[in-house]
């Protein structure tokens, strides 16, 4: 069983337009609802692929209410912790239609989707909430064979709580994957996650912090370098020394980049794939889980995850895969070590 945390999990709204006339009226021509957070999201796709799942978090008001009826009504197992704050609602407009590589592997240029994307920051969480939470995490870590902590923390939780679950889960056996951003990413390593999983533009604001010593994070800076591959890499290497065991960056249509104990590899696209990339990363994580628990080298390894990741941009909302666009894909994403 996969335990998927989702602090601040929402009721996720999808508006599907041509575009967005911002001082006009826009017609919106579909409309999706459902239970959303990135461990939500990472949960549904793992669950698409057969995989025993949990998802814990908490939920609280009619929100939260209306985020464990479309759990339950999904087949997705939930342990959620009852807040008497309301949860989050994010509602992202998205304005093209998916474009899968079954019908252009060469996406023509100008089809690319645009995704705005509203936020709102989430319930208050005190800390008699947080004491149960983790009353109930440590009881899913006896049967669990990984956790993901991924996401953004709701007011209240302190920044270095996925730091403190992750080594809960260290604690009693179990590898833990963090994809978080800004203070809960850079406090991460301490936990001694299993896996970092920031993509680069959260790996760059991870490093923006004072100068520090050699073995933290903050050490690299805001050197430009980050930008290239090369800059990536180091970065990550940072992370890793700075506690966490790998560290995978996720790099858009350029694919990913993973340091780890046993070496380090590139994972390169074929080809773009356009639609809707809201929970792309989602579904990467899922793959690095799924990886994970059954032991699967890092190049394939890194292949399933790139594949998952183009094929959740191939659908309209976050939390879904195509499977097509996974299998066909999969057969041409390259992996090959990076030079020492």
């Amino acid at each position: 069983m996969i335990v998927t945390v989702t602090l601040n999990a929402a009721l996720d709204v999808t508006y599907a337009v041509d575009g967005v006339d911002w001082d006009g009226v826009n017609r919106v021509h579909a409309v999706h609802r459902r239970a959303g957070g990135k461990g939500v999201n990472v949960a549904r796709v793992l669950a698409a692929l057969g995989c025993e799942i949990v998802v814990a978090g908490f939920a609280g008001g009619v929100t939260g209410t209306a985020i464990e009826t479309d759990l339950a009504t999904a087949g997705l197992p939930a342990s959620l912790t009852p807040i008497p704050t309301e949860s989050r609602t994010t509602l992202a407009i998205s304005d093209a239609p998916p474009t899968s590589p079954r019908t252009h592997p060469t996406p023509p240029s100008g089809v690319v989707g645009r995704v705005a994307l509203f936020n709102e920051a989430g319930p208050e969480v005190t800390s008699s909430d947080l004491e149960r939470f983790i009353t109930t995490f440590l009881d899913l870590l006896g049967a669990a064979e990984a956790v993901v902590l991924s996401g953004s923390l709701p007011q209240g939780v302190p920044a270095d709580f996925y730091a403190t679950l992750a080594r809960y889960a260290r604690e009693r056996g179990v590898p833990a994957i963090v994809d978080a951003d800004g203070d809960p990413l850079r406090l991460a390593p301490a936990g001694r996650p299993s896996i970092l999983k920031p993509n680069a533009h959260e790996l760059a604001r991870a490093l923006g912090g004072p100068s520090a010593p050699s073995t933290s994070p903050e050490s690299l800076g805001t050197s430009p370098r980050l930008s290239s591959f090369d800059g990536q890499l180091a970065g990550a290497e940072a992370l890793r020394l700075a506690g966490a065991e790998s560290v995978v960056v996720s790099m858009g249509a350029d694919g990913l980049v993973a340091v780890t104990p046993e070496g380090s590899w590139r994972a390169r696209m074929p080809y773009q794939v356009n639609g809707n990339p809201t929970g792309a990363g989602d579904a990467l994580v899922a793959g690095l889980a799924l990886g994970l628990v059954r032991g699967t080298p890092w190049p394939e390894r890194l292949r399933t995850a790139a594949a998952l990741g183009a094929a959740a941009v191939a659908t309209p909302v976050a939390g879904e895969i195509d499977l097509e666009v996974y299998r066909t894909i999969s057969t041409e994403i390259g992996v090959e070590p990076c030079p020492s």
